[in-house]
């Protein structure tokens, strides 16, 4: 196997305490290659889309190592975890999470300002003329539409040049036909930038296009073929 960008090491995660408590995670060990193209799938409350939130660092482990881009995430501080996912993790949610009384631009170059680049608003509008809106970049989300919205939030993931790209059902709130583009618009970007991709989908079509599938159940891994070799890394 190549060089695992990503390690999960029997990772348990509870949310909630008391009664309402959930155990999300149990157990889970999960290596993922660079440069390859992993989609998670499995049905509801299977843990897909908190394991995504553990890789990204935003959800804190009860066990378990966490080891990502080579750095143990474990034991680090909120501000550290901040600073390592901005230089090494984009992100695509589903609701696609943009600023509502920010313009395009402003959107995607707000995380380059907070980590101190030397020029967030050429970066900005470089990603966004990428991903096809050179004419959108004055507009504020609400005056475009959802594929738009979530091409501008895949620039703003990818403005970093992130080794790791996360993406959390980036089609899900999307009609068919633009979910369609929105996904070819990722694994073509990924490609390019030889960067990771790791997707949560309930789409079988889209799933399909990564180079493994890793089935979840009850917050376990039910299924996940071994990483890919080089032949089996992202492509557009």
């Amino acid at each position: 196997m190549e060089e695992a960008v990503i390690s999960l090491k029997d990772v348990s995660l509870t949310l909630g305490e008391g009664a309402s408590s959930v155990h999300v995670l149990k157990g889970v060990s999960l290596d993922v290659a660079a440069g390859e193209a992993t989609g998670i799938v499995g049905p509801s409350g299977s843990g897909k889309s908190t394991l995504l939130m553990v890789l990204a660092g935003l959800e804190r482990v009860d066990s378990g190592a966490v080891r990502i881009a080579g750095e143990l995430l474990n034991g680090k501080s909120e501000d550290q975890i901040a600073s390592f996912r901005g230089r090494n993790i984009g992100i695509v949610f589903q609701s696609f999470h943009l600023i509502p009384n920010m313009t395009a631009l402003e959107n995607v170059a707000v995380p380059l300002e907070l980590a101190g680049h030397v020029d967030p608003f050429g970066v900005a509008a470089r990603e966004l003329a990428a991903v096809g809106l050179s004419d959108r970049v004055t507009h504020y989300p609400g005056e475009l539409s959802g594929g738009e919205q979530q091409r501008v939030a895949i620039a703003r993931a990818l403005a970093p040049s992130p080794r790791i790209l996360i993406a959390d059902e980036p089609t899900g709130n999307l009609d068919q036909a633009t979910g369609r583009h929105v996904a070819d618009l990722l694994f073509a970007k990924a490609a390019e930038r030889g960067m990771t991709l790791v997707l949560v989908t309930h789409d079988p079509v889209l799933a399909a296009r990564c180079s493994r599938q890793v089935s979840m159940r009850s917050g376990l891994i039910e299924d996940a073929p071994e990483p890919a070799t080089r032949a089996g890394k992202v492509t557009a």
